[in-house]
C-alpha cells in the first residue's frame, strides 16, 4: 500500500443552488432539499405552511421518524438567536444568501495564480474576497 495514494481523494462537485426554490411534492423530496439546504454555503429563506418566512443560515439539523420530530436549527438573518422549525411546518426552501464557496476551488486559485504568473506578475498574492 502506497501512502501517497491514500491522501488522494476524489473531490465532488457542488451543485449550484444559488437562486433556485425546491417546491417538495412528497415527505422525501422535503427531507432532500432540507439536506440541500444544510450544504449549502449561503442563506436560506424558508417559508412555513402559516405563510410566514425566516431566511437565515441552517447550521443543524435533526433527524426524526416523522417530520414533526425532524427539525432544522438555523441563525436567522439580523438576530443572534438560533431558531429551531420542525419539517413538518416547511412549505418549501429558497436558496436566497450568496453562496460564499461557489467556485472557490483549489483548482480555481491555482488557475489565477498561473494566470498571473504568466502574465510576468510578481510577488503574485491572491487573497479572498470580502464575505458580505
Amino acid at each position: 500500500m502506497n501512502a501517497e495514494e491514500l491522501e488522494v481523494v476524489p473531490g465532488f462537485e457542488h451543485e449550484n443552488l444559488q437562486g433556485r426554490a425546491w417546491e417538495p411534492s412528497s415527505e422525501d423530496e422535503l427531507r432532500e432539499g432540507i439536506e440541500k439546504a444544510f450544504d449549502y454555503r449561503g442563506d436560506v429563506t424558508i417559508l412555513r405552511k402559516d405563510g410566514s418566512e425566516v431566511e437565515g443560515y441552517i447550521f443543524d439539523r435533526r433527524v426524526g421518524d416523522s417530520l414533526s420530530e425532524s427539525f432544522v436549527r438555523l441563525f436567522p438573518k439580523g438576530d443572534a438567536n438560533k431558531l429551531a422549525i420542525p419539517y413538518s411546518d416547511i412549505a418549501s426552501l429558497r436558496f436566497t444568501g450568496r453562496d460564499t464557496a461557489a467556485g472557490k476551488s483549489w483548482e480555481a486559485w491555482l488557475r489565477k495564480y498561473w494566470e498571473k504568473k504568466a502574465a510576468g506578475e510578481k510577488n503574485i498574492e491572491l487573497t479572498p474576497e470580502k464575505l458580505d
